[in-house]
Order: structure tokens, then sequence, then C-alpha cells
């Protein structure tokens, strides 16, 4: 798993049912969407079915098992959490979130966009 596929796997799960709106909400080509969810697909972390509503059209789903993948992978993150925490103790862990919250804003980071890799990056 790369980072790149927690991102799609979460678009997927926010609604983004198709390549093309998966791409959007990871604001990368269709194309680069496409390679991202063949490979989430070859893993059965993700899967296609018939929409309801046209037979023509097939709907992107997280499976069970993407799904399992997700929650082990917060699980890790959790841990890893509460080691910083030990290392350096709540109270400035805590600032430290606070502050990245305040750097990052309200906003999306696209990691695709330059400006993502911080001032000057991509010129």
């Amino acid at each position: 798993m790369r980072p790149v596929h927690d991102f799609a796997l979460q678009a997927i799960l926010a609604g983004a049912d198709s390549t093309s709106e998966v791409g959007r909400r990871m604001s990368v080509s269709k194309q680069a969407a496409a390679k991202t969810i063949a490979a989430l697909e070859e893993r059965n972390y993700v899967a296609r079915e018939s929409d309801p509503a046209d037979k023509r059209r097939q709907r992107l789903y997280v499976t069970p098992h993407g799904l399992a993948m997700l929650s082990e992978a917060e699980s890790i993150f959790d841990e890893l959490r509460a080691e910083w925490e030990r290392q350096v103790g709540a109270v400035p862990l805590a600032k430290t979130e606070a502050l990245l919250r305040e750097l990052v804003g309200g906003d999306a980071i696209h990691v695709d966009a330059a400006r993502w890799m911080g001032p000057g990056a991509g010129s």
C-alpha cells in the first residue's frame, strides 16, 4: 500500500464511484486514477458492481478486504502516534498537531500539486 492507494480508497468511501470521479477528488488525471484503481482491484481492495439505474455503468466500491486493510492501517497509525506521545509527551504532540492543522487549514491537500511539497517546489 502507498499513500495514493489510501487516498483513492477514502475517495471511493466518500462516494466517488467512477474512475473519473476518483480522479477529480484526488486532483489527478483519469489515466492516473485508472492505474491506481487497477492496482486496488488487483489486490482485492476495490471491486465494481453494476449500477442498478444503468446496467451499462460499473460502480466502484471498497471490498471487505479493503475495509479490513484500512482498519489495520488506522491501528498502525494509532500505534505510531502513541509512540510519538511517549517520546515527546502529550502536550508537545498536541501542540504539533494544532500547528499542523493551522498550517494546512481547511482546504484539502492535493499531493500532486507543487504547493504540497513546499514553497518554490515545481518552479
